[in-house]
């Protein structure tokens, strides 16, 4: 085993306030301090790894983007976005993630060349404090994929004391193909971050997530907005499809943290599912 390789793995996934104004500057730094402050509070439970929702800096609303008003959704005017304070916001959690020593997975809008629209994506920033990866949405929704975003091409993995984590964002919960492909990929788990603009969110996405842990048996980490009304919360799902640790239950902004445990590849079913894809597909 590899001097890098621990037998567990402590993550944390943080359940937090999102909001859905780009142009509001004051917004954008609230939402970054609590995220630095989750940061905190998982490096002192002994994570390695934090874990934040899609929005967990703004989740930018359709409406306040829309180059026709915010009474009629069209076009998103990105030029409204405060860029720089939304980069000052990214750079001073970096900066934290290196004194913390703590791996930070954390959603934010990617900007691209004008006129081409920005990613809706996640950073992982190492616990050295830099940016390592980028993951891009795939799954868009139709309002994303009509007047948002440029949708992502490819899944992404990365790997922490011989870990190797998979990421997906917003929609792509929905689709179990995105999970096979990580089962595919040989991930131990797949951290999903998951906002929506509606006040009841959708209640069936903590059963999406637990069906694709339980499907591919490996973890997965569901970090979902602190919202009473979304019928959801933020969870560590165990390859059983059993949630192992959740945000509070009256779904105010908090983490939950546990210890991933490695499965044996071979015993858990991984090797079986290739071969018999392999013999449908022949």
């Amino acid at each position: 085993m590899p001097e890098n390789t621990q037998t567990t793995l402590r993550i944390a996934v943080a359940q937090s306030t999102v909001r859905e104004d780009p142009t509001d500057a004051d917004g954008l730094r609230a939402s970054a301090a609590e995220v630095r402050r989750f940061m905190k509070d998982a490096a002192k439970a002994g994570a390695r790894l934090v874990h934040f929702t899609e929005g967990a800096i703004c989740f930018p609303s359709k409406y306040v983007m829309s180059e026709l008003g915010p009474d009629e959704v069209g076009p998103s005017d990105w030029t409204k976005a405060d860029w720089a304070v939304l980069q000052e916001e990214l750079d001073r959690i970096a900066v934290l993630a290196g004194e913390l020593g703590i791996w930070t997975v954390i959603p934010s809008v990617h900007q691209l060349p004008t006129p081409t629209r920005p990613h809706n994506s996640i950073y992982v920033v190492s616990d050295q404090g830099k940016v390592v990866n980028r993951y891009d949405e795939r799954m868009l929704s139709t309002t994303k994929i009509t007047w948002m975003y440029t949708p992502g091409a490819e899944p992404v993995t990365f790997e922490v004391d011989g870990y190797r984590l998979g990421l997906a964002l917003g929609l792509d919960v929905m689709f179990p193909e995105v999970f096979t492909e990580y089962d595919l990929l040989d991930v131990d788990a797949v951290l999903v971050s998951y906002s929506t603009s509606g006040s009841a969110g959708n209640e069936t996405v903590p059963a999406q997530a637990r069906g694709a842990a339980v499907a591919n048996t490996y973890w997965v980490s569901l970090a979902v907005p602190a919202n009473p009304v979304a019928d959801a919360l933020s969870a560590l799902i165990d390859p059983l499809g059993r949630q192992v640790a959740e945000g509070p239950a009256d779904a105010t902004p908090a983490i939950a943290v546990t210890d991933l445990h490695r499965l044996d590849r071979s015993q858990i079913g991984r090797d079986f599912r290739r071969r018999t894809r392999a013999r449908i597909n022949s």
